[in-house]
C-alpha cells in the first residue's frame, strides 16, 4: 500500500510543530532506481 497510514502518522507525530515551516509528506511512487555508484538497478539498489 503506497504511504502506510502508520508511517504517516509516526512522521507527522514526530515532526509537526505546529508553527509554519513543518513542511509536507509526499508519498509517491518510485518508477525507477538506480544506485549511481555502483550501476546497480531496480531491486538491486536499495
Amino acid at each position: 500500500m503506497l504511504g502506510q497510514p502508520r508511517n504517516i502518522a509516526a512522521i507527522k507525530a514526530s515532526a509537526a510543530t505546529g508553527k509554519i515551516g513543518d513542511g509536507k509528506i509526499w508519498v509517491a511512487e518510485v518508477s525507477r532506481l538506480v544506485r549511481i555508484r555502483t550501476g546497480e538497478e531496480g531491486t538491486d539498489a536499495i
